[in-house]
């Protein structure tokens, strides 16, 4: 082995002293110490050139008096000859070694040559591994068979949910990791020369595809990023398949943080709608809102059911005597409707604002929905359109008359318990609803008030936008 430190010969010397060592010795160093000797003697073999060989050889022909050898061409084939000694040379040491051991000083070796695969690697090393390629064919078509077979064992059990595709998912990675290590120095190899290696792209794929039918059919973004994350690994050297899967991964983490803040804003949402209250001085009922839906007394209406809900306060008095106020709300969906009459107004106030955020923004959207796509809204006495209100011109002598106005030319004010809808050059001309008995009566004046401040703004459907 002390000929890897002789220098000072021709190369073509060197490399046959350095083919001899690997012909002689055992060969007991670590995989590192084999890599670099084949990465030496794969650059020296390199560094020969036909023009120094004949040079070489001229110079003794010429001492002893025979002519001299003019082309290059006379003295390929025996250097081509030579190079095949070179690497079976290094294949017959190579061969004395572990299997494992083996795979990894070529990996190393091919590793070291091409900077990860960015480099072409000596050629020497390149013919070495495809002769290794040849090798070990059957070997990786046999584990890329058991792979498939996991693959679609996983994509069955998928059906049955998580617990089910765990154990098959470790199985598959154990198979693909046992495959690529061996594939390793073929990959470096495609790799530096610009080519790909078939088998390793097509088991890659075969994988990634599993990855995404896990997540978009059964919602399995665990076991996806798993996967993903085992190709990032194994494939890095199948530059195609590494830009496809660091794509996925860039989604994946989109999707993951998305469901992270979906969660989060799921919690505080359930939060901030949750309500629930006594409702009786004797006899008590339980008023409450979740994220299933509003109970009141036997009745639950789940959220998404509820299309109407009013509210307001009714001032009592006995004998002109004031006694308090009522407070009613109502909810309730195409068919039936629920009412509930209190005396608190703390409870009263808190209700409304978690209708508000439970129900009231919803219905309040599904109406710009319905306006924007062209129908009209029927509200009490109130007729909307997207772009404009039938207002009522209220005669004291003779017949009201109904007629259209943009939104422009209305104003919105509240009194005596309805909101009043009135055109901004005749205070006469106006329709009123009751927020008490007309159902969503507050939405529709919020969803106007909401457009009377954005200037410009001539459809109501724009608050959509």
């Amino acid at each position: 082995m002390a000929v890897r430190n002789e220098s000072g010969l021709p190369a073509l010397a060197r490399a046959n002293l350095m083919a001899a060592a690997f012909e002689s010795a055992e060969l007991t160093e670590s995989p590192g110490d084999v890599a670099a000797f084949m990465q030496e003697f794969a650059n020296v073999v390199e560094q020969i050139s036909l023009d120094d060989i004949r040079r070489d050889i001229n110079e003794d022909r010429a001492v002893s008096g025979f002519p001299e050898i003019r082309l290059n061409d006379q003295i390929a084939d025996e250097f081509a000859e030579r190079k095949r000694h070179y690497r079976n040379a290094i294949r017959t040491a190579l061969d004395r070694l572990p299997s494992l051991s083996l795979v990894d000083a070529l990996t190393r070796a091919m590793d070291g040559a091409t900077s990860g695969g960015k480099l072409h690697a000596p050629e020497l090393l390149d013919e070495l591994v495809d002769t290794y390629a040849v090798e070990t064919q059957s070997f990786l078509e046999n584990e890329a068979g058991n792979a498939k077979k996991l693959i679609e064992a996983i994509r069955q059990e998928s059906k049955l949910g998580h617990a089910s595709v765990t154990p098959l998912i470790g199985n598959l990675e154990a198979v693909a990791r046992n495959w690529d290590k061996v594939a390793q120095p073929i990959q470096l190899s495609a790799k530096a020369r610009g080519i790909d290696h078939d088998a390793s792209k097509a088991l890659g794929y075969a994988i990634r595809n599993l990855a995404v039918d896990l997540f978009n059919e059964h919602n399995m973004l665990e076991e996806c990023r798993r996967l993903t994350d085992l190709l990032k690994e194994l494939f890095s050297e199948v530059p195609e398949l590494l830009d496809r899967v660091d794509s996925d991964t860039v989604a994946l983490a989109n999707i993951a943080e998305q469901r992270e803040r979906s969660e989060h804003d799921q919690k505080k949402w359930r939060e901030e709608v949750s309500f629930r209250a006594e409702i009786g001085v004797v006899f008590k009922n339980t008023l409450s809102i979740s994220p299933e839906g509003i109970s009141w007394k036997n009745t639950t209406f789940p959220l998404a059911s509820i299309t109407r809900v009013r509210w307001g306060g009714l001032r009592r008095s006995i004998n002109g005597i004031p006694t308090g106020t009522e407070y009613v709300v109502a909810f309730g969906d195409g068919r039936t409707e629920s009412v509930v009459t209190m005396q608190r107004q703390g409870v009263f106030n808190a209700f409304i604002e978690k209708l508000w955020k439970a129900v009231c923004s919803r219905i309040l959207t599904d109406l710009l929905a319905i306006l924007k796509q062209g129908h009209e809204l029927r509200i009490g006495e109130a007729v909307v359109r997207d772009s404009s209100i039938v207002l009522v011109n209220r005669r004291l002598f003779g017949k009201n008359e109904a007629k259209w106005y943009a939104w422009s030319q209305v104003t919105v004010r509240s009194a005596g318990g309805s909101v009043f809808f009135t055109a901004s050059d005749d205070k006469k001309t106006y329709v009123s609803l009751s927020y008490l008995d007309i159902s969503n009566a507050h939405i529709l004046e919020q969803i106007v008030l909401a457009a009377l401040k954005r200037p410009g703004l001539t459809r109501l459907s724009q608050l959509l936008d």
